[in-house]
């Protein structure tokens, strides 16, 4: 029962509207107030400032919220871990993913669904703050995400690759050139991602140290919508080389490699620094352990073009992983 009321005060709290909140718990209004008011008798503090409607937590309410999070957290885990033994793990596997490693996260996963043919994967975008939230909040099992710039907080890290970064144009505009400086970039009609995202914050950075400015008249929050400018033609880009190959069966569309400087960052996966690991999130770094996507990538870039990117690499890891 006190379980049951933690999980009651949590979707309160997420909703922040007691019919809402009933609704999304399947209970009436009035059975959601008294487990609320029954919870607060056995902590004996007050957890929600009420009036006509939600106003909000208490300070103590605040800090039970923290609580309970974990506390349901470990429970759902313990279910999971007990399950699994039982019958092989089961549920689902919540991951946090930056637009930028998006066209990777099918070889990552590739071998947890393989090991776990009961559990299923649920691949959300979202920033690299946004992840930081889910960690901490319970809300996923583990993010990918940079790891050098702007890192995470309580989280354990496993680099996957190095990001490196291509300019991408319309391929009548820039035939035959293999490089390209970040200086003549910033001069082009450039679409980029808009500044919420960490991956346009490390664009800025790198033309911040070159003392120049770009000339972004569109900015979007989509790689897709980066995208539709390209194929529109007029616009260039600056993506991920992993990104690229999204693009890697277009005829109008070339990729060239950012020189002066050379600049990476490194992409891992994050997990949350507590012990023991959600059960997913343990099974995940259990199939991803020994995996080297740098050689899938390093592939790829050696000029087989002629299949997309996902097909080699995905390839690669199920052929080493899942015998």
């Amino acid at each position: 029962m006190f379980l049951r009321h933690l999980s009651y005060f949590v979707t309160l709290a997420r909703d922040k509207h007691f019919a809402r909140a009933a609704e999304a718990c399947h209970i009436s209004q009035p059975t959601l107030s008294a487990a609320i008011r029954k919870l607060e008798e056995d902590l004996e503090v007050r957890l929600v400032v009420r009036g006509h409607r939600f106003l909000g937590l208490t300070q103590e309410g605040d800090r039970v919220l923290v609580w309970a999070r974990q506390i349901l957290s470990h429970y759902e885990g313990l279910r999971i871990d007990l399950s699994g033994l039982r019958s092989g793990l089961s549920g689902s596997l919540r991951l946090g993913v930056i637009p930028a490693a998006m066209p990777l996260i099918s070889c990552l996963t590739a071998r947890f669904s393989c090991a776990h043919p009961a559990a299923t994967v649920e691949v959300s975008s979202m920033t690299s703050r946004a992840i930081q939230k889910g960690l901490d909040s319970f809300e996923i099992d583990a993010g990918v995400t940079y790891l050098d710039n702007e890192p995470l907080d309580r989280v354990r890290r496993m680099p996957l690759y190095k990001e490196r970064y291509i300019f991408v144009t319309g391929a009548k505009r820039r035939e035959g050139r293999q490089t390209i400086s970040w200086r003549e970039a910033a001069e082009e009609r450039l679409c980029l991602l808009s500044e919420d995202m960490q991956n346009r914050r490390i664009i800025n950075a790198v033309f911040e140290s070159l003392e120049i400015k770009p000339r972004a008249p569109v900015v979007s929050n989509s790689f897709l919508g980066i995208c539709s400018y390209l194929r529109h033609g007029g616009f260039a880009s600056i993506v991920p080389h992993t990104l690229f190959y999204v693009f890697a069966d277009s005829r109008d569309l070339v990729g060239i490699d950012l020189v002066e400087p050379m600049h990476g960052q490194s992409i891992g996966l994050v997990l949350t620094d507590r012990d023991p690991l959600p059960p997913m999130a343990s099974a995940l770094i259990a199939c991803t352990r020994g995996s080297d996507f740098t050689d899938g990538l390093a592939a790829a870039v050696r000029g087989k073009r002629d299949q997309p990117f996902l097909s080699i690499v995905q390839k690669i890891s199920l052929d080493k992983d899942c015998i």
